[in-house]
């Protein structure tokens, strides 16, 4: 009896060994997937701890997992005032998760067991490249030990900058000037848009001298890694061949970007120009530059300096078009990202043109390529519609604030008219689901798709269905 119960035991092993392998270890993606879920899991018991909140007691499951989920996903919605509420311990956990979340979860832990032992296994390769899409294994260890570097040397040049207008410019103690520029470094490069104040930015928005640097540290991390890293590369290229030869990737993501961040400053200014709750108290050079500093905000990240409540119903729509596109791939940014807005634009382009195949940039793009951002985008949509209509049915806010925050917890960029605060836990968990599945899914789903994709060795009849 006692051997065939040790039997039943070691089956019972077994079959939860293969379990937990096919979880965790055969796919690179869901790898990641899981690994973001045990941080927020761990960030989530931390903030309920008496120590992390102020008043020394314990915090509800349901915001401990909003702030840690918001965190790591570097969203940046919040439903509890950061300063205020949180100790700090509870301020520190959450930089802790920022950090991690925005460099990578996998990529973090690859770069540890590098500086540790100095080589990685095979399939921390493959993890690591899945998250910070390395153009390949061989190039992993480069790309770790740049997205390092150039995550810590932005974090430290604009926290540095922040630290010295806060101890000169306002008055601020050495140590609490450079707590809260570190902080707000941390947050702006990592995309995550939690700040030390309750009403974010508001404070400085006639001050250059930190919404600038904020800004910048925004747009670069908003580019992506392998942006940041080919610039480099081909900078210092540059200096002994004399030629710029960027990637496609690169260039669609540069054009874009700019291009994005240029109309959204001019449609910021137009249309909020003479609202007395947002730019209108402010001079003209005032007023362009919180046009500027919100455009760069709606795409990536969750600060404010203007009173989000008072923003025109125009300007709420064309916010949610920019924050559903995002910044760049593999990088802190969210949305659907701007190559596959570029792609799509590219594609649709080339329809209009009659032309057989969608070129840019002197390139022609793969049929596969145009799959996978219309799948991405497709889907996104599809996320976004079905969460606001959830959404519709637990609250009663009004039905653009409630869509304004649906897609700002999907793309992870953190901005809100004020309504999170009042959002049941009902409609809580469904902004934590839309945070996360917005953080992970573009990864997932294309890496998912690059890895099943095969040769069938026959073609079916060809038909054209009705379009339009």
């Amino acid at each position: 009896m006692a051997e065939s119960s040790r039997r039943e035991v070691g089956r019972v092993a077994v079959r939860a060994a293969r379990v937990w392998h096919s979880l965790f270890t055969t796919h690179p993606a869901r790898t990641v997937v899981w690994a973001f879920a045990l941080v927020i899991a761990a960030g989530t018991a931390l903030l309920m701890l008496p120590a992390s909140s102020q008043d020394g007691s314990a915090t509800d499951l349901v915001t401990a997992l909003f702030t840690s989920t918001s965190a790591v996903c570097v969203t940046g919605l919040v439903v509890v005032d950061t300063a205020t509420h949180w100790s700090g311990f509870g301020e520190a956990v959450i930089l802790g998760l920022i950090q991690v979340g925005g460099f990578g979860i996998m990529a973090l832990a690859s770069l540890l067991a590098l500086l540790v032992s100095g080589r990685l296994r095979l399939r921390m390769q493959l993890t690591a490249a899945a998250e910070t899409k390395s153009l390949g294994i061989g190039d992993v260890r480069r790309v770790l030990l740049g997205v390092a570097g150039c995550t810590l040397a932005v974090e430290l040049a604009v926290g540095a900058v922040l630290a010295l207008r806060l101890r000169f410019g306002y008055g601020r103690s050495i140590a609490e000037a450079a707590y809260s520029g570190f902080f707000h470094a941390v947050s702006a490069f990592n995309n995550a848009g939690f700040g030390l104040h309750a009403d974010s930015l508001t404070p400085y928005a006639q001050d250059p001298w930190i919404t600038l640097p904020i800004a910048a540290a925004v747009i670069l991390g908003g580019l992506g890694f392998p942006v940041l890293l080919e610039l480099l590369r081909h900078r210092t290229r540059r200096r002994t061949t004399g030629r710029r030869n960027w990637s496609l990737h690169t260039r669609l993501t540069l054009v874009t970007s700019a291009a994005l961040l240029s109309v959204g400053t001019v449609l910021t200014c137009l249309l909020e120009w003479t609202n007395p709750g947002t730019l209108a108290p402010f001079d003209w050079d005032e007023k362009v530059l919180n046009g500027f500093f919100y455009s760069a905000m709606s795409r990536t990240a969750g600060f404010n300096a203007v009173d989000m409540g008072a923003l025109n119903a125009t300007t709420l729509l064309f916010t949610c078009t920019l924050m559903f596109i995002g910044g760049g791939s593999a990088g802190t940014a969210g949305g659907i990202k701007v190559t596959t807005f570029a792609v799509l634009a590219a594609a649709m382009l080339a329809e209009v043109r009659g032309e057989p195949n969608s070129t840019v940039m002197g390139r022609r793009l793969a049929p596969h390529v145009l799959r996978q951002a219309l799948t991405v985008a497709l889907l996104a949509v599809g996320f976004v519609i079905a969460s606001t209509l959830a959404l519709l049915t637990v609250t009663r806010a009004p039905f653009e604030d409630v869509l304004f925050e649906a897609v700002s917890a999907f793309a992870t960029v953190g901005l809100s008219t004020g309504i999170t605060a009042d959002i049941p836990d009902s409609g809580r968990l469904i902004l934590i689901l839309l945070m996360f599945v917005g953080r992970l899914g573009p990864i997932t789903l294309v890496s998912a798709l690059a890895l099943r994709e095969r040769t069938r060795r026959y073609q079916l009849p060809e038909e054209r269905p009705v379009i339009g």
